[in-house]
Parts: structure tokens; sequence; C-alpha cells
């Protein structure tokens, strides 16, 4: 399968989306919340329940609160964005303040801040509001993909997903269970498609194809992820994604890569930090 160079100027440059051993809390003793076996409507929809038993449900996050951590996205050319992001779960707000922005928004020369506050999202540069709509458009796409890369496992059983089951597939000489996910629509816009590869000894999703059909992006991209265990919840920590056809099969070996360190839990963030 072929990518033209403008998609693939697409895919790099517009897809900001961005087990270990336990951490510590700093005292903060977080209490797992059990979550109610649902009714399965196909065995897709029940794999992907036995996968977030492994990873935590989004219950989990929401009992731990908010979050605070580095995140870095760099692209094969080692350009990069470096941001402090900080969210609180209940509402899903989204804070990032930028140490380095080479590829979201490139252009605004200076210190960058965004935020998403469940209503409005917004950009700063030096501290002086930016509201050109290309700007916001990039802010709105940016704060809800890094919000959902990072809590993508948990949020697979949200209301409005469909779950199809694919069989069994031999990649890399590895067995997996593959799960197609869709969601449902909202004023018409169209869905993405997520093909889960979920491996039968761990019950953990390895990688999985996506489109980003908001980018016009509809031939699939591979992401594959490793987990960290921090506080009782698995997190993909690190991600990289390259283009694939949708047989998972590599079409070019060069990766966007998307870092997470120095994660907090439950830092007692004040909401106020999410308005502009």
């Amino acid at each position: 399968m072929h990518y033209s160079k403008l998609i693939i100027a697409i895919i790099f440059s517009t897809l900001i989306i961005s087990c270990g051993n336990k951490k510590e809390n700093n005292g903060v003793t977080s209490k797992k919340i059990e979550v109610k076996t649902p009714k399965f409507k196909n065995k897709g929809h029940e794999l992907v329940y036995k996968m977030t038993q492994k990873t935590g449900h989004y219950q989990d996050l929401l009992n731990l609160k908010d979050i605070v951590f580095n995140y870095t996205y760099r692209t094969p050319d080692q350009k990069e964005d470096v941001s402090i992001e900080s969210y609180i779960f209940d509402g899903e707000l989204s804070h990032g303040r930028y140490l380095k922005h080479q590829r979201t928004l490139p252009n605004l020369k200076g210190k960058m801040e965004q935020g998403y506050n469940g209503k409005d999202f917004w950009l700063k540069i030096d501290g002086e509001e930016v509201t050109g709509s290309k700007a916001i458009s990039s802010v709105n796409f940016t704060r809800k993909t890094n919000f959902y890369w990072f809590a993508m496992m948990q949020k697979l059983l949200d209301p409005g997903i469909n779950y199809e089951y694919l069989g069994q597939k031999n990649v890399d000489n590895k067995i997996y269970e593959v799960v197609k996910i869709t969601f449902d629509l909202i004023n018409d816009e169209a869905s993405d498609i997520y093909q889960l590869y979920i491996n039968p000894k761990t019950n953990l999703v390895d990688q999985f194809l996506f489109t980003v059909v908001s980018k016009n992006v509809t031939d699939p991209i591979l992401m594959r992820v490793k987990y960290e265990n921090i506080e009782g919840v698995l997190l993909t920590t690190y991600r990289k994604y390259t283009k694939s056809d949708w047989n998972a099969n590599v079409i070019k070996d060069a990766w966007v890569e998307e870092i997470t360190k120095d994660i907090k839990f439950n830092q007692n963030l004040d909401s106020t930090m999410f308005n502009k």
C-alpha cells in the first residue's frame, strides 16, 4: 500500500498526540474500585474487558484524581515536542506547558501553553492569548489526542464503542487475537477504525492499527506499545508508530516515538489552571 508524500507529511507533522515496578506515591494510597462485569456484546468485547482487567479501568484513573508527567514526541528527523502534561480525569481536563515545540505550531515562536477546561480550548505564546482558528484547531486536536493516547487502554470500555472479533492472526511468529473497534458517530462525523492485536498470553494489546479520519488519513498506521505499572495501573509509557497495511506489515521502518516519564498521580491540581 503506497502513501503519497502529502499523506506522509500529514501523518508525521499533525499527528501529535502524543511493566515495570510499582512507583511510590508519596504516601497516597489508591483504592481499586470493582467494575461490574458487563454483558458482552461478542467475543471482541469480552477480550477488551479481559484486557482492562490487567491494565485497569477508567474508574481506576478517576480514583487517582489527576496526573502530571513529562511527554516527548519525536519524529524520525529527530525534531521534538517536549511538554509537561497535566490532566484531571473527571471531565478529561488537559493542560500542556511546552519546553520545546518543533512539531506543534513551530511557526509560533516563544513559550507555548495550551489547555482544555472541559468546554474551551485555548493557546498562549509567551503569556499572550492566540485566537487564530487554525491554531485553536491544532490545540483541539493535540489536547484530545494526547489525553486519549495516555488513557486509551482504560477507555476502551467507554459507551459508544463497537467491537468486532476478527479472529487470530500471526504477526512476526506471534499469535494475536484481533479485535476491530469503531465508534458511534457524533454529528455525522466519520469514525476512526482501530484494530487491536491482543496477546492471548498476557491479555494485553501489544500493538494496534488506527486511522485519523479527521486528518484525511484513512490508510492504517501501526502503533506498538510498552507498558509500565504506576500505582497499580498499566500505562503505555512508550509508544511508536509508522506506516502499515491492514495486515500490520510495516511499510517503512521510520518511527515516530512518544515517551512518557516522571509520572505523578494525585497532585491535587487546581482546576483553574485549565482556564485561559
